[in-house]
């Protein structure tokens, strides 16, 4: 079994490191050597210098104790050379010729050590020649140690080289390895990636080993095998996806342009027309056609229709359904968007289209929440096919169709019901101010004609008067109504269109007005708006026609339910014969409040004035009731 690259560095680095940790270990052995012998030299050399101080000493004859100091200073030298210190380190390289010259020295000491010591006759005459016998010895152990220590450092200088020869050769070992090992199949796949970054998905390692780099080049290999057969159907498969996304950027321009163009049109007649023509366009039809159902789905109308012939258009302005390929494809079967082959068909229901060259038509049903409304027809003079996505395209398409079209008919039928409302507004306010006062003229002509034919000047003077009284009240009734229907309201405050309505009023009547305005509150709806001022004008009205008064005054409490107190000092009136007899302008004004979810309360004595109070529910609750009372009408 094949070593793996870590094993063959790990054996070859332990071998050269065992070889290294030798070399050392028996270079520090031989240095420890070298310091003690060189030690013990010094050591020695300092015996002879303490021999001739002693002898000197002798000769000096100095005191007897200062002679035994000197003799056992000689004394610890020749123990410490004879002991050593490995602190130092100092210790004698032994061996017999050191041993037998280290025993001459000491043999030599001990003969004369008594006789110095003792400082005995004649000791004078005799020193020197003494101390030349033991320095003669000393330096003869000198010479053996230094001869020894010489071989030592001959042994030190060949591991030396010995050394600096495996450090060479460990070297080379180490470059032959790496290269080898390392660098070598490095080398191969960086030109396998070089090769493949150009575009040659061939290129191949040569694997002649199992260790790691042998794994590489194997897993190199697979990996490029791999891209190669990537590569080869990749052009195909960047085609396919080039050509997926440019259709989708069409469905996507398609589906924009007709969104934009549908929020653009103000009236279902141009949002059909634009429709057609815009999706006949996009998708590359020869012709469009849009068909709206009725409520049965059993006859379709021509909507609109773009490229479509003539004579087809007259002749299928009202369908019914299955009278041709169009009826068909909207039948209670196919609710789908589908492709009609019109070649397929019989005659009877191929023959228009098919005499004027169509061989296919895309019917797609126009739906809103499940429910069919229409369908879009496209016709092509040529076999088609629709694919899942255009199918989801169409069908996205009739869903926006289909709401712009229901949102342009609300809009129309909301503002038809405005112009309504506004309708039945004017029609009430004429029966219940002039068409009364047209009706009293009638009345007082009539009187006054009967005055004439009996002759009678009091009554036709009197029957004068109440005429001319009822015109200047009519065209007063007339000016109040125009300020009704000129009176605007502000989406922010009321209060701008309370102002122009007291100034209208004090203009109209010469009596001043106050406006007094209170709290902090949420703004009113346009709708409630409009309900307050004409509450607040009726009460205005009936303030100009009975109260006779000098003085009115409008008091406004915001809030979360507003109040409009209108106050006046007039002559008053007993509320309990108003209830009883019903008053045309209390009714309106109540009508008015019951829209909005308020109430009128009026508050008038006899000689007193009267206080008319308007009382808002909380700005949520006029919301809900001014939406539930539109949902009524």
């Amino acid at each position: 079994m094949a070593s793996s690259l870590s094993t063959k560095l790990v054996r070859i680095g332990t071998g050269l490191l065992l070889v290294a940790l030798a070399s050392i270990g028996l270079t520090l052995w031989v240095t420890w050597q070298l310091e003690g012998g060189a030690a013990a030299v010094n050591e020695a050399g300092r015996l002879r210098m303490q021999t001739w101080r002693l002898a000197s000493a002798i000769q000096a004859n100095v005191p007897e104790a200062e002679r035994h100091t000197l003799v056992a200073k000689l004394d610890d030298s020749l123990r410490l050379l004879k002991e050593g210190d490995p602190a130092r380190p100092l210790f004698v390289p032994w061996d017999p010729e050191v041993s037998k010259h280290f025993a001459g020295v000491e043999a030599t000491w001990q003969n004369q050590r008594n006789f110095w010591q003792t400082g005995a006759p004649g000791i004078q005459s005799s020193v020197r020649t003494d101390a030349e016998l033991l320095v003669k010895a000393i330096d003869g152990l000198v010479s053996v140690i230094e001869k020894q220590l010489s071989g030592f450092t001959t042994v030190l200088n060949l591991f030396q080289f010995v050394m600096m020869a495996l450090a060479i050769a460990a070297s080379v070992v180490m470059l032959y390895v790496g290269y080898r090992f390392i660098i070598s199949p490095l080398a191969q796949v960086r030109d396998g990636l070089l090769r493949v970054k150009k575009g040659d998905f061939t290129a191949r390692i040569d694997v002649h080993t199992q260790d790691e780099f042998g794994q590489v080049a194997a897993g190199f290999n697979r990996m490029t095998e791999t891209l190669h057969s990537l590569y080869a159907g990749l052009e195909a498969q960047v085609m396919a996806k080039t050509r997926d996304i440019e259709a989708q950027r069409k469905r996507l321009e398609t589906l924009y342009a007709v969104s934009a163009l549908l929020s653009k049109a103000g009236t279902i007649d141009e949002a059909s027309k634009g429709f057609a023509q815009s999706v006949r366009v996009h998708l590359g039809a020869d012709a469009a056609a849009v068909r709206w159902s009725d409520e049965a789905n059993q006859r379709f109308l021509m909507l609109s229709s773009d490229c479509f012939p003539e004579e087809l258009v007259e002749s299928e302005r009202s369908l019914l359904v299955g009278a041709c390929a169009c009826g068909i494809s909207q039948g209670k079967q196919h609710p789908d968007t589908r492709v009609i082959p019109i070649q397929s068909l019989d005659d009877a229901t191929r023959r228009p289209c098919a005499k004027l060259g169509y061989e296919s038509v895309i019917s797609v049903p126009i739906k809103l929440q499940q429910r069919l409304l229409g369908e879009l027809n496209l016709f092509y003079r040529a076999p088609v096919q629709v694919s899942a996505e255009e199918t989801e395209l169409l069908d996205t398409l009739g869903s926006h169709l289909a709401s712009t079209l229901e949102s342009l008919r609300a809009a129309a039928l909301e503002r038809e019901a405005a112009v309504g409302e506004e309708r039945s507004l004017l029609a009430r306010e004429l029966h219940d101010s002039i068409a009364q006062s047209l009706a009293f003229l009638n009345i007082q002509s009539q009187l006054l004609r009967n005055a004439i034919q009996k002759n009678q000047p009091d009554n036709i003077a009197r029957t004068l008067n109440e005429l001319d009284a009822g015109l200047k009240e009519s065209m007063a009734d007339v000016r109040e109504l125009l300020v009704h229907f000129r009176t605007r309201t502000s989406t922010d405050d009321i209060e701008a269109a309370l102002k122009e309505t007291l100034q209208k009023f004090q203009h109209q009547t010469g009596l001043p007005t106050l406006l007094e305005v209170e709290g902090d509150g949420l703004p009113l709806p346009p709708d409630v708006q409009i309900q307050v001022l004409h509450i607040i004008q009726e009460s205005l009205s009936n303030i100009r026609k009975h109260a006779q008064a000098t003085h009115v005054a409008l008091n406004v409490i915001k809030g979360p339910g507003w109040v409009f107190e209108v106050v006046d000092n007039g002559v008053g009136f007993d509320t309990w014969s108003v209830r009883v007899h019903t008053h045309v302008g209390l009714k309106i004004m109540q009508e008015r409040a019951a829209r909005i979810g308020a109430q009128v309360n009026l508050d008038s004595h006899p000689g007193m004035g009267t206080r008319m109070t308007l009382t808002l529910p909380d700005a949520s609750t006029v919301t809900e009731t001014v939406a539930l009372a539109g949902i009524r009408h």
